[in-house]
């Protein structure tokens, strides 16, 4: 009699994260990557591993000596993304990221263009009030920006999370359709 309640308790559990879970689009990867070149879609990440969580209290925004930085690991992984990018056809991007170290950083190590500073994509993580207004100010960043090369955009756990009901992993990436929303397509969860 045990083992069923706890059989039942368990499916609940398993039946409710399927219902909960973050509504992911049917497209294949190849619709997802094709999206993203079209700049029909974009790639939004976490930073590359940083171990830890959150920041130090002495945490200055313009000193890295202050933060989580990428271990060797982490920097490995950011590198990784260029060839990644490189299979499915991009070879350049518009990057944007947080201002803290660890995604400026992960931006720069993918070596796809340029990193131009955005600062929606900060973390929250110590004040969570400001999650609604960072998310709401990405979405209408991201709306804003006219054609051109795939867009990237390198950030935190918390920012991606808030905007796609996802916890990404270190230097995991989610690709979204455009143009964004308070309620996201996902079109692929991607990592090199």
């Amino acid at each position: 009699m045990k083992f069923r309640i706890v059989s039942a308790a368990c499916l609940l559990v398993v039946m409710s994260a399927i219902f909960m879970a973050p509504r992911v689009s049917q497209a294949d990867d190849v619709s997802a990557w094709e999206a993203l070149r079209n700049g029909d879609a974009i790639l939004m990440m976490r930073h590359a591993l940083a171990p830890g969580t959150g920041d130090p209290a002495n945490f200055e925004l313009g000193d890295c000596s202050t933060q989580r930085n990428l271990n060797e690991t982490g920097h490995e992984q950011a590198q990784a993304w260029k060839p990644f990018l490189a299979e499915h056809g991009i070879t350049e991007a518009r990057v944007f990221s947080s201002q803290w170290c660890r995604c400026m950083d992960t931006a720069r190590g993918m070596s796809m263009g340029p990193v131009e500073p955005m600062p929606s994509l900060n973390s929250f993580f110590r004040d969570r009030s400001r999650a609604s207004e960072q998310t709401r100010q990405t979405i209408t960043n991201v709306n804003a920006l006219g054609g051109g090369a795939p867009v990237i955009l390198v950030s935190h756990q918390v920012n991606t999370t808030a905007l796609t009901g996802i916890f990404p992993s270190s230097n995991e990436g989610v690709i979204l359709a455009l143009p964004l929303s308070d309620s996201p397509e996902i079109l692929a969860r991607v990592s090199p």
